[in-house]
C-alpha cells in the first residue's frame, strides 16, 4: 500500500523551545523516504515519530546554517550502524561541500553504508528515478540555498462510461493502456489527463523567482514563514519570510494546502500565523506546523 504523507519532526527555527525541535522533516512517498534539514536532534525526533533509519533513501539540506543541518552527523551514523540495505543519496549546496564533509566524518564509526554525494550548483532536475523528477531553485539567503521540488509525472485516468460505450473491458483495457489504441479506439477517446502530485519544500529565503517556480500547483507546499507580518523589515534582513509572504505565494501559486513552519522563538501562540496567512488571502487547507505531526498529501484532483 502506498503512502504520500509528510512527518513533521521539527518546526523551530534558529533556536530550538521547549515544544519545538530544530528542523526535520521526513516526506514519504510510496514507497521511498526523503529526509529535508535535518537539524540537531533528528536523531530522537525519528525515534519519536517511528520512523527508522531503513526509512530513508534521500536526504536533501536547503543550505548549511545548523538548525537545518547540525543533525546530519548523528542520521548519517545512524543509517551506518543500522546497515541500512540500500543506497542513500544526500543532495545539499555544492558551496557547502567542506561542511558536508565535517558532518559526515564529525567522529570515528564504521561506514557499512553507501552514501553518494550529490552536490547542487544550479537549478534543474538533480534526480530522476522514476515515478518521479527532483528539482532545485536557487534562493535569496545570506548564504546559498536551494529548495526542492518532487513532480510525478502526468498519468491517463481510464473513465468507465466511455470504456463501456465502446465495449472495452476486462484485459483489454490494460492492452489499450500498453498500446495506445485498440480496434480503432485510441487511448484519448476513452481516457483523460490525471495531473501527476507535486510537492515543494523551500525553507530560508526572502520573496524570489525561485520560490515561485518551486510552490507552482503544488498539492502540498512546506514552507518557512519564520516571522510574522509585522515584522516584515527583520524577514527580509535575515533573508526570511513572513506568514503573509509565504500564504500569498500559495495563494498566486495554486497551492492545495499549505504548510507553514521554521517559526522564531519570538511567537509562542501559533495561531497568530494561521490567522495573518489568512487574511493575506489563501483559502486552501493550510496547516501550522507542530512537531510530530503527520500531514497528508492530497488526494490526486
Amino acid at each position: 500500500m502506498s503512502v504520500r504523507e509528510l512527518v513533521v519532526l521539527g518546526t523551530a527555527s534558529q533556536v530550538p523551545t521547549r515544544h519545538r525541535n530544530h528542523n526535520g522533516y521526513l516526506l514519504r512517498w510510496d514507497g521511498e523516504g526523503i529526509l529535508f534539514d535535518p537539524g540537531e536532534g533528528t536523531q530522537r525526533q525519528m525515534l519519536r515519530a517511528g520512523v527508522a533509519a531503513h526509512d530513508l533513501n534521500r536526504i536533501c539540506v536547503t543550505h548549511f546554517h545548523g538548525d537545518h543541518s547540525l543533525g546530519l552527523a548523528g542520521v548519517i551514523q545512524r543509517i551506518n550502524l543500522d546497515r541500512v540495505p540500500h543506497q542513500v543519496t544526500a543532495h545539499y549546496p555544492k558551496s557547502g561541500q567542506r561542511f558536508f564533509d565535517r558532518l559526515r566524518y564529525a567522529t570515528a564509526y564504521r561506514e557499512t553504508v553507501r552514501l553518494v554525494e550529490a552536490p547542487v550548483s544550479a537549478d534543474g532536475v538533480i534526480a530522476d528515478p522514476g515515478g518521479y523528477t527532483l528539482d532545485a531553485r536557487k534562493l535569496s539567503h545570506p548564504v546559498e540555498s536551494y529548495g526542492y521540488r518532487l513532480t510525478e509525472p502526468d498519468g491517463r485516468r481510464m473513465l468507465p462510461d466511455r470504456l463501456a460505450a465502446h465495449g472495452i473491458t476486462g484485459p483489454d483495457v490494460g492492452r489499450l493502456q500498453r498500446e495506445g489504441v485498440l480496434g480503432g479506439v485510441r487511448l484519448d477517446d476513452v481516457s483523460e489527463t490525471r495531473t501527476g502530485q507535486r510537492f515543494a519544500f523551500v525553507m530560508d529565503t526572502r520573496l524570489c523567482d525561485g520560490v515561485y517556480a518551486l510552490a507552482e500547483g503544488c498539492d502540498l507546499l512546506v514552507i518557512e514563514s519564520t516571522f510574522l507580518d509585522e515584522d516584515e523589515e527583520l524577514a527580509v534582513e535575515h533573508g526570511h519570510l513572513t506568514a503573509g509572504q509565504a500564504a500569498r505565494v500559495a495563494r498566486d501559486a495554486g497551492v492545495r494546502h499549505l504548510v507553514l513552519t521554521h517559526f522564531s522563538q519570538r511567537y509562542p501562540q501559533p495561531e497568530e500565523f494561521e490567522r495573518q496567512a489568512r487574511a493575506a488571502g489563501f483559502d486552501g487547507e493550510l496547516t501550522v506546523a507542530q512537531d510530530l505531526l503527520r500531514v497528508p498529501v492530497p488526494k490526486r484532483r
